[in-house]
């Protein structure tokens, strides 16, 4: 695989120390996150006063890492690797990963601190603060090799749209949707107009692991901190939880949300739009397109689900995905869709293999001709997103 090309469709970046103090607005900056010491020592973010720190440890990286070492707590900006939140070092990782070029995320975490905010002018504010870092400071630094997109804020469809507007005019990419554009629990009529936008503006809608609307965060949060009926008390360890989430990770939450785009007709309204299912895997897709293809045709007279073509049809023109380590996927690449398939590294967090990358990449596509894997590596990427080849 040495000659093959490799652009990591979904890789992350780890807010850099200095970003809110120099790029949120200063009123905010007494609610904006604080650079506190993990119990251990580390550097970790505090999103409000009171609340424990979260820290860096799963979401960097640094040389010589192990599974055995992968903890939480004890991480520093000054040991893990500075690719995490500084662009001309990233480009140094990259190129002793072997990748050409990274479609880059935020941290969630971050983005829902502003997100959850009761204060609609505190959440812009963030969500504007980390889009100009990421045009303007970390992707600056080689914007054909750190292909930053726009997160989106959830204060309805104008704020979305014209945050959309705001970022395609310098650059980006394409979006992340966290919730749908008119914050709602489900895909409404009321996101048609940004739809519209995002063909208009062929800017690629990303959904990394799910949606969530601010009502659904907020029971949540209120479970967490026991303002309503608790948890009963589990089998697992919270450890043990953790695991279990991460090895079914996006394959409980993405595949209603195809289906809701797909049973909904939105496509056959919107046949440019794109999404990208991210991080969410690729062995379960063959499974979805033969229910969702016989579920509609058993169903779709009583059901009055009116579609122009085949449900698995809009998967294969209008969805991506992008996988880690999934060798079943690669294995049943034909049944997924060639195209519809993006090879990402998830770097720096903590399931990334760099520096090996390309190694890992060699062996999960030991056996698939040239072409094919060219086209899962990078040709996908570079189409959807515009890029150089």
């Amino acid at each position: 695989m040495a000659e093959t090309k490799l652009i990591s469709a979904d890789s992350h970046v780890v807010e850099s120390p200095d970003l809110w103090t120099k790029w949120i607005e200063p009123e905010y900056l007494d609610r904006a996150p604080k650079l506190v010491k993990d119990k251990d020592g580390g550097d970790a973010w505090q999103y409000r006063p009171g609340t424990p720190p979260v820290p860096l440890g799963l979401v960097t990286t640094y040389p010589g890492r192990t599974y055995e070492a992968f903890k939480w707590e004890g991480a520093r900006y000054d040991v893990v690797n500075a690719g995490a939140w500084n662009g001309e070092a990233r480009i140094a990782e990259q190129k002793v990963d072997g990748v050409e070029a990274e479609v880059l995320y935020p941290s969630q975490r971050t983005m829902r601190h502003f997100m959850l905010d009761d204060d609609d002018n505190f959440h812009l504010a963030g969500i504007q603060a980390y889009n100009n870092w990421m045009a303007q400071e970390f992707s600056a630094a080689d914007p054909k090799r750190l292909i930053g997109l726009a997160q989106l804020p959830n204060l309805g469809v104008e704020a979305a749209i014209a945050e959309m507007r705001r970022c395609h005019a310098f650059g980006s990419k394409g979006v992340i949707l966290s919730s749908w554009p008119a914050g709602g629990e489900s895909i409404s009529k009321d996101d048609n107009a940004f739809w519209e936008v995002a063909c208009e503006l062929n800017m690629p809608c990303s959904i990394h692991l799910g949606t969530v609307s601010k009502k659904q965060a907020g029971k949540a949060q209120a479970t967490a901190t026991g303002q309503i009926s608790a948890e009963p008390e589990s089998l697992l360890t919270s450890g043990q939880k953790t695991v279990a989430t991460y090895s079914t990770a996006g394959v409980i939450d993405m595949p209603p949300i195809i289906t809701q785009t797909i049973f909904s007709g939105l496509f056959d309204k919107f046949p440019k739009l794109q999404f990208i299912s991210v991080e969410s895997g690729a062995g379960w897709v063959p499974y979805l397109l033969e229910q969702m293809d016989d579920r509609w045709w058993r169903n779709r007279h009583w059901a009055k689900v009116e579609l122009a073509k085949l449900p698995s049809d809009y998967w294969k023109s209008n969805w991506f995905l992008t996988f880690v380590q999934d060798f079943y996927g690669v294995k049943n690449r034909h049944a997924i869709g060639i195209d519809n398939m993006m090879w990402s590294t998830d770097y720096p967090h903590h399931i990334c293999d760099w520096p090996y990358s390309r190694k890992i990449a060699n062996e999960m596509f030991a056996g698939v001709p040239e072409g094919e894997r060219a086209q899962i590596c990078s040709g996908n990427a570079i189409r959807l997103y515009g890029l150089e080849a």
